[in-house]
């Protein structure tokens, strides 16, 4: 693939290489390319295109990489008013290759790869008239090939327990293996607020089903399946719990909406061919002081332990202010690990709020072909002169080799909510960054390949 390189992008490269801030070394990871996919207008639905943050949106494919990109269908009316399109880049750059035929859709469509030459796409389409509003849909998935692109996909109805009511608001997780071709999906009942899953083997035979009962409403799931091993962490998503609060936010604000996420939930399965998933454990909270935590990444190393990343703030200035007035507002990446169901490692990888010159404000998991693992992190701060910042940043993991071991990525616009070509979407470790998602405009997205090594 030829690399594309404008003036500014140049300009930023250079400025990065000099810049040099504490702690980041300068020479580092090389950027390929750095452009737009496609532009997605609003749908006013609630959703939008990179809603479906716990699952996959990018798929590597040797040099060829997919998207999954979002269409709002003008004058129709939501909440099903979206359609997938299905995007490549070869060596021509970016283009459309598929799209659905009707605009039924309410949320983006993730995207994972079952195996070499093939993609699955999730698509949850209503089965109400339109402009029907928390009305039934029909979960499915379609089995691209990718030597035959322009054939119509296989539609696989996957299978789940009982009869659950799912609607419009999925909050599904999918997952693909990339050694065995083993597909793990969640779909949330919209009635019961279980999360239904559904394990299907790559043959296709033996598919078995069950639910996940979280201690409150489990939603924006990231999934992973590894030699049959399940992995899934929930962020908690309810109505403001303490009334008093509930109260005062209102009047503050004037604002109706106000479901909050401040538990976090993991859950495993140490064989779904014969397991259930078991009683989730709750990873991280911050309920007690009215904060909030984003669930962010999900990977699973060859030993079976699982590093779950997320974002923990400990408290919202609104509550502050008024309930815990001199106290000062953290937000930390945390990373922890977990090996058969129990937390064994804790670690915050980046630190900031009040006092602090930088503070994380989202990340994503990297595994390399050697296997050390990374964080991809956007971090935003006021640099030494006064200027604010928003930057993009290639942390190591392991194995660790101090604090100097990160890297600026040299990007004209940083991207502040991104998907990467994930291992739980079925791509295998590399050398190649893959990031797909939004900068300073929230309705264009957009693509950074990064070259590691």
């Amino acid at each position: 693939m030829r690399p594309r390189f404008t003036a500014s992008w140049v300009i930023s490269t250079v400025l990065a290489f000099l810049a040099g801030r504490g702690g980041l070394e300068a020479a580092g990871p090389a950027t390929v390319v750095e452009e737009v996919v496609a532009t997605c207008q609003a749908p006013n639905n609630g959703a939008g295109p990179l809603w479906c943050y716990g699952a996959p949106l990018i798929v590597r494919q040797g040099e060829q990489v997919f998207a999954s990109v979002m269409e709002t269908g003008a004058g129709v009316p939501p909440l099903c008013n979206t359609r997938w399109r299905l995007f490549r880049r070869d060596a021509a750059g970016w283009h459309e290759v598929r799209h659905d035929d009707d605009f039924r859709q309410r949320e983006p469509c993730p995207l994972v790869s079952p195996g070499p030459g093939k993609l699955l796409l999730s698509v949850n389409p209503s089965t109400e008239p339109r402009g029907t509003q928390y009305g039934r849909c029909d979960p499915q998935w379609l089995l691209f090939d990718l030597q035959r692109l322009e054939q119509t996909p296989s539609v696989i109805h996957p299978a789940w327990p009982g009869t659950p009511r799912f609607t419009d608001h999925s909050y599904r997780g999918i997952a693909a293996d990339a050694g065995r071709g083993d597909v793990l999906a969640l779909n949330i009942d919209a009635v019961t607020s279980l999360q239904h899953w559904s394990f299907r083997p790559a043959n296709g035979n033996g598919s078995r089903t069950g639910t996940i009962r979280f201690p409150i409403r489990g939603c924006y799931p990231q999934v992973a399946v590894r030699d049959r091993a399940g992995h899934v962490l929930a962020i908690g998503d309810i109505v403001e719990p303490v009334e008093a609060w509930q109260t005062y936010k209102k009047q503050r604000t004037g604002a109706s909406w106000d479901y909050v996420f401040r538990r976090l939930f993991y859950a495993w399965s140490p064989d779904l061919a014969r397991d259930a998933f078991s009683a989730p454990i709750e990873v991280d909270t911050v309920d007690a002081t009215g904060g909030h935590i984003s669930n962010l990444d999900l990977w699973i190393d060859p030993r079976g332990v699982a590093h779950l990343l997320y974002i923990k703030t400990n408290m919202a200035v609104l509550l502050r202010d008024r309930y815990f007035p001199g106290q000062a507002i953290t937000t930390s990446l945390e990373h922890v690990e977990l090996e058969r169901g129990r937390i064994v490692r804790r670690s915050t990888p980046l630190a900031g709020g009040d006092g602090k010159r930088e503070t994380p404000v989202f990340a994503r998991f990297h595994a390399t072909a050697d296997g050390s693992l990374h964080i991809v992190a956007a971090v935003k701060g006021t640099a030494p002169s006064g200027a604010p910042f928003l930057e993009n940043r290639l942390i190591r993991v392991s194995p660790t080799k101090g604090t100097a071991d990160a890297h600026r990525l040299a990007l004209h616009e940083p991207l502040t909510t991104f998907f990467t070509a994930t291992e739980r979407g079925g791509n295998l470790p590399s050398d190649e960054l893959d990031l797909f998602g939004t900068g300073r405009d929230p309705v264009t997205l957009r693509y950074a390949h990064i070259r590691l090594k």
